[in-house]
């Protein structure tokens, strides 16, 4: 198995629980707060959502899903139109209120698509390349997408929790 076919089945596993964790979710599920300072689900399924979206454009120079289909519109949360969540502070939190788990699913499908395409078109000298060199040592764009295969699969896991909750409630 190559490297990148490693990754595919990574970013698919992150698909699949985000699904389960949104499916039949209505707004106030979604906004759902386990205490007042907690990440809802839906800002954590968001969340996971824009760094994957940012990190993967940003490192294979596409676009933004975010932004090139329009899903910032169609969310309508009144943030910065490049804002991830990271950094958000619990009132920023709150602001990320979903109309729907379809309508996070389809962003999500989406970002999901251009990572898969970046991810097929990969090769192994492709891993090697530096993406940022903010770091030391600089980030190859294997440890960039490790990194966020790692995020959104800890994120995943927490609105997954998070919804178990909210069922127990």
């Amino acid at each position: 198995m190559h490297a990148k076919d490693i990754l595919i089945e990574g970013y698919g596993r992150i698909r699949e629980e985000f699904h389960a964790a949104a499916d039949g979710l209505g707004p106030d599920d979604l906004a759902a707060r386990p205490s007042p300072d907690a990440n809802s689900i839906g800002w954590l399924l968001w969340h996971l959502t824009r760094v994957q979206d940012d990190h993967i454009a940003d490192a294979f120079g596409l676009d933004q899903v975010w932004l090139a289909q329009d899903w910032e519109r169609r969310f309508g949360l009144g943030l910065p139109a490049r804002d991830t969540g990271y950094g958000h502070r619990p009132a920023q939190v709150a602001k990320v209120r979903v109309g729907s788990a379809d309508l996070l699913t389809g962003y999500y499908d989406a970002v999901h698509e251009q990572t898969l395409g970046a991810l097929r078109s990969l090769t192994a000298q492709d891993l090697e390349r530096v993406v940022d060199e903010n770091w030391d040592p600089p980030v190859t764009l294997a440890v960039r997408l490790v990194s966020v295969l790692s995020d959104d699969l800890q994120h995943v896991g927490q609105a997954a929790y998070a919804r178990g909750l909210l069922q127990s409630a």
